[in-house]
């Protein structure tokens, strides 16, 4: 197990052009299981190979139990990569394949077989031992893949996007035993996805990046109670957040609340309530999730002085379904203000 701390790493690509990671610092805690995620070109993959050794540093250090590992090549860092292309050796059996970095290392034999065969318990992979990668599903080649990085017993897992070319039933059923096998091992992990589900269900905490800067690191909660931004806001969480503003250019009091012009207000999806007032909007479409159903609804413009996107989006509750072309009015239950320059988060 170990303590990670990345201090202003940064790396250019093109000296003419935005670093692809700026200045970036993050402690990843003893044990931690930290999952990094952003949409493409965020810098996160950039972040897991200047940890890995893959890539080079720019500026700043990383940091190892106190150790400088800036400098070292990967086969120096105690560190074990999980790839999404999963990389296995088609030429070599399972076990074979999971046992090949100790056999490379130098290690005996038969810690080799005694190591690979409780990693394959541990895996479910007993049984397929024997075969070769191309007579394997996806999620089998993703364990072994796994497992290759587990019989190493390193400081450090790193994974990138390793569910990705999974389908939407396997990524779910494999993230879960992700997580599980990692709180059994203790070992400290980073994470990297694009898929905000992955990033909520799976991190111990979550790190939020963009253009190549770290915008928040919180809990899974905290991210999607009090986002620190509006790229935060509107990143986390399925649908996104509804971000309107005041159509005119002098202050209003909405919800019981005092904006001026320079203020963004925020709701999620499933914090609007059906009420007797509010802003009335008229019901344009529905999708039905089955336990969930969410609604599209345009914005009555007599109704209020806030403008919004092309639709509001919001979750009804199962005894208050509306009907298409329906015209209710809304409230929040909860809001979020935003600074319109900076996308700050306010305290309201």
């Amino acid at each position: 197990m170990a303590v990670v701390s990345l201090r202003g790493i940064t790396r250019h690509y093109d000296r003419s052009a935005e670093a692809a990671v700026s200045d970036l610092n993050l402690e990843i805690k003893d044990g931690e299981f930290l999952v990094l995620v952003g949409p493409s070109g965020s810098g996160k993959s950039t972040t897991l190979r200047m940890l890995a050794g893959l890539e080079p540093l720019d500026a700043g250090s990383i940091m190892l139990d106190g150790k400088d590992i800036s400098r070292l090549d990967a086969k120096d860092r105690d560190v074990a990569m999980v790839f999404q292309s999963y990389a296995l050796y088609p030429h070599m059996s399972v076990a074979e394949n999971m046992g090949f970095a100790l056999k490379v290392a130098g290690e005996d034999s038969q810690e080799i077989v005694m190591r690979v065969r409780e990693c394959a318990a541990l895996l479910g992979l007993e049984g397929l031992l024997e075969r070769k990668p191309k007579e394997l599903s996806g999620g089998e080649r993703q364990r072994v893949a796994m497992g290759r990085a587990i019989v190493r017993k390193p400081q450090l897992f790193l994974m990138d996007e390793p569910l990705s070319n999974l389908d939407a039933k396997l990524r779910a059923s494999t993230r879960t035993r992700i997580s599980t096998l990692q709180r059994e091992l203790g070992i400290t992990t980073l994470y990297v996805t694009h898929d905000q589900a992955e990033a909520m269900t799976m991190g111990t905490r979550v790190a939020v990046m963009n253009q190549g800067k770290l915008h928040q690191v919180a809990s899974p909660q905290e991210i999607y109670d009090k986002p620190v931004d509006i790229f935060v806001a509107t990143f986390i969480g399925s649908p996104a957040m509804n971000i309107l503003e005041l159509s005119s250019g002098s202050a209003a009091q909405i919800f019981g609340t005092h904006l001026n012009p320079e203020t963004l207000v925020g709701v999620r999806p499933d914090r609007w309530e059906i009420s007797d007032s509010g802003i009335e909007v008229q019901v344009e479409a529905v999708e039905f999730l089955g336990a969930d159903s969410y609604f599209y609804a345009s914005l009555i413009s007599t109704s209020t002085s806030l403008v919004g996107t092309d639709f509001l989006i919001f979750r009804s509750k199962p005894k208050e379904v509306p009907s298409i072309g329906e015209r209710i009015f809304l409230s929040p239950s909860e809001m979020h203000l935003f600074d319109k320059t900076s996308g700050v988060r306010l305290k309201n």
